[in-house]
């Protein structure tokens, strides 16, 4: 992990950050795990199972980009003042080998944080063997919802 110099508007970000996480039932359905958090990044690990599976056997693209989008938008949360939410503006997503291993591993970097709209870039790497493939590229444009605390 290469930790970015933020500094957090709200020093309790990782409690109410890992709490939004917790109430993602989407999240929970495909079985990932919030693995890594700091100002400004975040890391999500799935194991790969057949439920997420397409037909060849890799990881649906749908599901490398619902990881890499969930650690993008919580690596921006991360800075947001205590009182906000956060929601996906756009992503744009290069795929650029196979999602196939035994462990993926999505991070989430802010490239620029802004008061309105957050930039940030990500990447999927899967894991197999000790050995790490990038396999996704995303970079994403998200929104401070301020005034609208996290349900």
């Amino acid at each position: 992990m290469t930790a970015p110099a933020f500094v957090p508007k709200d020093p309790d970000y990782a409690k109410r950050v890992r709490e939004s996480f917790a109430r993602q039932g989407a999240m929970k359905l495909i079985g990932a795990a919030m693995t890594e958090l700091a100002p400004g990044y975040c890391a999500i690990t799935i194991q790969p199972h057949p439920e997420i599976l397409q037909q060849h056997g890799y990881v649906h693209a749908g599901i490398v980009a619902t990881l890499v989008d969930s650690a993008g938008g919580f690596a921006g949360f991360t800075l947001f003042p205590a009182d906000s939410s956060v929601l996906t503006v756009e992503f744009k997503l290069n795929l650029l080998a196979p999602a196939t291993g035994d462990r993926l591993v999505a991070e989430g970097f802010v490239v620029k944080p802004g008061r309105t709209l957050v930039i940030t870039r990500g990447e999927v790497h899967a894991e197999k063997g000790g050995q790490r493939t990038l396999v996704a590229l995303m970079q994403q444009t998200l929104i401070v919802m301020h005034g609208k605390p996290d349900p």
